[in-house]
C-alpha cells in the first residue's frame, strides 16, 4: 500500500484552530479547562483529549513583529521512539505509515510519553492509557478507511493542510521550499523528509527548525528494549496479571504480522 502523509505549510496557515476543533469533534473529545497565561494559545499542551494545537511563535523579523504559527501533533515517524520503547506492542504503524496506540495493549508504563523527541504522547489521568493523534485511523472512526481525508485537514480553510500520498507531498514540499527561497527565505527547509527515517507529516517552514520550536535532529531512543519491557511492566503493576511470556508472544506476532505485510503476503 502507498505510504501517506500530511503537508503543513505555515506560511499559509492563520491559524484559525479550526483544526483543533475538528480534532475534537471527530473523536469526540471534551473540551479542557485553562486560564489565561498570558498568550493567545489555548489550551497551553498537548494532552490525552488534545491530539492538535496551533502554537504562536512572537518574533522578529526585518526589525519588525512578526507571528508565526505551528501545528503540533504527532509526526508519525517512520523509525518511531515511542513504538521501540513500547513494552507490550501497543504501539504499532499502519499500512499507510501512521503510528497508532492500541488501547486495549498499552499498560500505561508512560516510557512513549518518554521517549519521544516531539513530546506528543500524554497519559488519560481516568483510564491511564497513553494516547495521541491518530491520523483519524482509530477503529470504528477511520476516515481514512472510508476514503476521507483526516478531520483536521478537510477543515482548514487556507489549505495549509494537505493529506495524500506521501512521495508526492514530498516534491510538493520541495517546490514550495523552492519558491520560497526564491522569495529570499534562505534557511527554508522541508522538515521531515528525511528526519527519523522520513515523517509522515511533513513540515515547510520558511526559517529554520528551532524557530518553530521543532527540534533540529531528532533522536531515536536507545533499543535497550528488554530493559524497558521489564521497567515498564513492572511500573504498571501488571506482572501478575501480564506474565512476561504473553508480552514476548504479542511482540512475536507483531513482527510476524509486519514481516507478512513487508514480503506481500
Amino acid at each position: 500500500m502507498t505510504e501517506k502523509a500530511i503537508l503543513y505549510d505555515p506560511t499559509k496557515c492563520t491559524a484559525c484552530r479550526g483544526c483543533q476543533v475538528a480534532c475534537k469533534q471527530w473523536n469526540e473529545h471534551e473540551g479542557e479547562e485553562t486560564e489565561n497565561y498570558g498568550t493567545y494559545e489555548n489550551p497551553p499542551d498537548l494532552s490525552a483529549e488534545t491530539w492538535v494545537k496551533m502554537s504562536f511563535i512572537e518574533t522578529e523579523r526585518n526589525g519588525k513583529l512578526a507571528w508565526l504559527f505551528a501545528r503540533r501533533a504527532c509526526m508519525h515517524c517512520e523509525e518511531a521512539s515511542c513504538s521501540i520503547v513500547c513494552p507490550t506492542g501497543a504501539i504499532f504503524k499502519t499500512d499507510e505509515g501512521f503510528v497508532h496506540i492500541d488501547q486495549d495493549w498499552c499498560i500505561g508504563c508512560g516510557n512513549c510519553v518518554q521517549a519521544c523527541p516531539f513530546n506528543v504522547p500524554h497519559k488519560d489521568e481516568h483510564i491511564g492509557t497513553a494516547r495521541k493523534c491518530t491520523a483519524c485511523t482509530s477503529v470504528g472512526l477511520n476516515r481514512q478507511a472510508a476514503g476521507l481525508d483526516p478531520a483536521c485537514v478537510k477543515s482548514c480553510p487556507p489549505d495549509a493542510l494537505t493529506f495524500g500520498n506521501r512521495n508526492e507531498l514530498v516534491s510538493k514540499g520541495n517546490q514550495r521550499v523552492a519558491d520560497l527561497k526564491a522569495e529570499g527565505y534562505t534557511n527554508a527547509y522541508l522538515y521531515g523528509e528525511h528526519e527519523l527515517d522520513g515523517l509522515h507529516v511533513l513540515y515547510v517552514l520558511d526559517d529554520s527548525p528551532e524557530v518553530y520550536d521543532l527540534p533540529k535532529s531528532p533522536q531515536l531512543a536507545s533499543k535497550d528494549i528488554i530493559g524497558k519491557w521489564l521497567t515498564g511492566i513492572a511500573t504498571a503493576g501488571v506482572i501478575a496479571a501480564l506474565p512476561l511470556w504473553f508480552v514476548f508472544k504479542r511482540k512475536q506476532q507483531l513482527e510476524a504480522e509486519q514481516s507478512k505485510t513487508k514480503g506481500g503476503v
